[in-house]
């Protein structure tokens, strides 16, 4: 092939693979889970409850959105929240409380900080369903990233 001929050519996939490179990072919803019981609680609860979360995080907008299901309780509930940064089996304080009516399902979202984004996407965020019988939490799940 004559010279003349390759040059445009490279010239034209040289200047793509430029652009290409150049290009932001496309958003991600990272989609994550917990399944909320009286075991994971620290210490340990022993109740008839049970409970499950789908939470979704987009990377771009910082938007987290969750839905948190759970039944059997004893009681009603008297407070839902996002805790951490704590890893399964330790304690932290309340992040993200959940406004509103606490009936299941429980519906939210909120727009999270860098700090906060970093400490969910490392699995240190946990969610604690409590009641008065029992204040620390009847029910607590670890959020991970789904399979």
């Amino acid at each position: 092939m004559p010279m003349s001929t390759v040059s445009p050519l490279f010239s034209a996939l040289a200047i793509s693979a430029t652009l290409l490179s150049a290009s932001p990072a496309l958003a991600e919803a990272v989609k994550m889970t917990a399944t909320l019981e009286g075991s994971q609680q620290v210490p340990p609860v022993e109740t008839t409850g049970k409970g499950s979360a789908e939470v979704t995080y987009d990377t771009d907008s910082k938007k987290l959105d969750w839905t948190v299901e759970y039944s059997g309780l004893g009681e009603a509930p008297a407070a839902g929240h996002f805790h951490g940064p704590a890893p399964r089996g330790a304690s932290a304080g309340v992040v993200i409380p959940f406004e509103g009516d606490i009936a299941s399902p429980i519906k939210g979202s909120t727009t999270l900080t860098e700090e906060q984004a970093a400490d969910l996407l490392a699995g240190k965020y946990y969610i604690n369903i409590h009641t008065p019988a029992h204040k620390g939490g009847e029910l607590r799940g670890q959020v991970e990233k789904a399979m």
